[in-house]
């Protein structure tokens, strides 16, 4: 940590619905000596439950350590059923990107990484092909080549599982990777994949989605980013963006919005999960923006 630095931290809480929980929060990192910059609550009313997001920071006093803040808060936790994370935001999550043969969501991501737009850090790019290499090589990202066939894909995720461990990775990001997870890897990286998907949710799977979307003569066209579990393109939603289109857009043209359409939601919902700004909620996420 960077001692001319103040210490940032971000909690996040989710528990049964209950008077006082703000309350109590806020009190405990009172007398800690925190300041409050940004808190932002929902409750659930379909299932009763409350989700909550802090940022704090020390002024005059310098805070515990996270390992303290979690000790500390294990009573306020017990009492109200909580399931609870403190984050420190000098802290980068760190990522691992995943992409194919495609790169507008690559580009988009690294570009904004570099310039210093998005959060976290970007630790390496895997692909099973080449066509990436010189784009990621050229943001000085270590390229991991792992070509893959139906032979050979319990052997490639192995390796992809030992560079997401040897770097302590946070956050495997699909950025057009055209590979189906297997069940195995899904569940190891639960909570910490995101995928991008074209169209909205379960429409227009697999091949060629947009002369899909344009032979049923579409009127929206867009993009979903998402939690990726082991049933396919059906993990919770983090973000989704629309573009309205008509009769005169050909297929060309609804691919090049569509590209659009997914870098603006891939590049949100890493940038949410990178600030702790997501809490899983079942089959949907509650997204504090």
């Amino acid at each position: 940590m960077n001692a001319s630095q103040p210490a940032k931290y971000v909690l996040t809480v989710s528990c049964p619905e209950a008077n006082g929980i703000v309350r109590a929060v806020s009190e405990f990192l009172y007398q800690r000596g925190a300041t409050i910059y940004e808190a932002a609550q929902h409750r659930d009313p379909l299932i009763d439950q409350f989700f909550m997001r802090v940022e704090f920071e020390e002024v005059d006093i310098a805070l515990p350590s996270l390992d303290l803040l979690n000790q500390d808060f294990q009573q306020i936790a017990s009492s109200f059923q909580m399931q609870w994370q403190f984050f420190d935001l000098q802290v980068p999550t760190k990522i691992l990107l995943a992409v194919s043969k495609h790169g507008h969501c690559l580009n988009d991501i690294l570009h904004r990484w570099d310039s210093g737009a998005l959060p976290g850090e970007i630790v390496g790019v895997v692909s099973n092909h080449e066509d990436m290499r010189s784009m990621t090589e050229w943001h000085k990202v270590p390229f991991y080549y792992l070509p893959v066939t139906t032979d050979t894909k319990v052997a490639q995720e192995k390796q992809i599982l030992e560079i997401v461990e040897d770097n302590a990775i946070d956050l495997f990001a699909l950025a057009r990777y055209m590979q189906i997870l297997s069940k195995e890897l899904c569940e190891a990286l639960s909570g910490k994949a995101i995928n991008i998907h074209h169209s909205f949710l379960p429409g227009f799977k697999g091949a060629d989605p947009y002369r899909q979307a344009y032979n049923r003569g579409v009127k929206i066209i867009g993009a979903t980013a998402h939690y990726v579990t082991a049933e396919l393109d059906e993990g919770p939603i983090i973000e989704q963006t629309v573009e309205k289109i008509d009769h005169n857009f050909d297929i060309e043209a609804l691919v090049q919005i569509g590209k659009d359409a997914e870098c603006a939601a891939f590049s949100r919902a890493v940038k949410w999960h990178c600030e702790h700004r997501i809490i899983i909620n079942g089959h949907k996420t509650i997204v504090f923006r």
